[in-house]
Formats: structure tokens, sequence, C-alpha cells
């Protein structure tokens, strides 16, 4: 069992039967009244978050996590196919899963999946991809009013802010946690 003290980012727990990982939590002692803890939940199920307010003195089930590297197939609107590495067989998953990383996964990428109690809860692109840039306006010698950047449409549709000199055809490392230009590859 599990109390508010030992809460985590990222730590699954069950709650009313149904299981949530934590996204942020807050311990707030007001100057009236009992101490609470504010936190923000989502569910694996349907990747929904809602915010939930707890007594210090509740506690929770504990739920098992653990993360496998899978090969990601391809998506479609309605599902995303990966494929386990160790036994090759293929599953298919909703697309909120994978939230906003999903648009700089590309097939045959390896992904890792977090694992809950067994069942599939998240989909997490790699830290940093290189894709290509599929579109994008020439830069224009001396306008740097903007900051110097422009917005650039990459292979897998994802459009992020990129320096002037950047062209079509070029190579990029983005950061998938943030979705922002690193360096041109």
């Amino acid at each position: 069992m599990v109390s508010t003290s030992d809460f985590k980012n990222g730590m699954a727990i069950e709650v009313e039967g149904t299981i949530f990982t934590i996204v942020e939590f807050q311990h707030v002692k007001p100057g009236k009244g009992g101490a609470f803890v504010r936190t923000k939940l989502k569910n694996i199920d349907t990747g929904a978050v809602i915010d939930r307010t707890f007594r210090p003195v509740d506690k929770f089930r504990r739920v098992r996590v653990e993360s496998k590297k899978m090969l990601f197939l391809y998506a479609s609107p309605d599902e995303v196919v990966l494929m386990d590495n160790d036994n090759y067989e293929q599953m298919s998953l909703p697309p909120a899963l994978a939230g906003d990383g999903l648009q700089y996964i590309q097939d045959n990428m390896e992904v890792e999946v977090q694992m809950v109690d067994g069942k599939p809860a998240q989909i997490e692109p790699p830290m940093f991809v290189e894709l290509e840039v599929a579109d994008t306006q020439p830069g224009v010698k001396g306008d740097t009013v903007s900051g110097g950047n422009k917005p650039a449409t990459l292979e897998t549709g994802a459009v992020v802010n990129v320096p002037l000199f950047v062209k079509n055809g070029d190579r990029l490392k983005i950061d998938t946690r943030t979705g922002s230009y690193v360096e041109r590859v």
C-alpha cells in the first residue's frame, strides 16, 4: 500500500478500482483546516486526465510498472500497431496512449511502452529523433525581426520552428519532449 506521502510523478496507483498514473501532485497545507494532496491523474484505459484531491491518511494499492521496447509498425486514425521485439507478437493500441509524441514517430522506429500491471499504458518515442524537412519557406537574408525562426513541416507531418538557414531536404534532430529543433545533422 502507498500513502500520499510516497507519491512520485509517473507512479501508478489504483483509485476506486481504476488504475491511474500520477501526472503531477502537490502537498498543500492551508493556514486553516487540514493538509491535503492535490493531484492530476491520467486514466490508463482512456487517457483522460482528471484533478483529484486526497487526504494525507488515504492509502492506495501500488501498481507494478515496467518498460518494454517495441517496434512501431504503423498508425491509422483509430489504432497504433506495435510489435514485441522478444516474441514478434503484434499489438494494436489506441493512438491516445502516444499523445503528442505520435507526430514524431516513424514506421519501424523503436519506442518504449509503459506496461502497468501487464497492460499498455503509454507509448513513448525516443527522446531525440532525426527527421527530414518536407516543406519550409526559404529564409530571407536580413529577416531577423521575427527572431530568426520559421515554421517547417517534417516528413511525419509535425511542424516545428527552425532557424532561417534550414531548407527542404535537411535532416534535423528534434527533442520529442518539447517538440523543438536541436540541430541540423
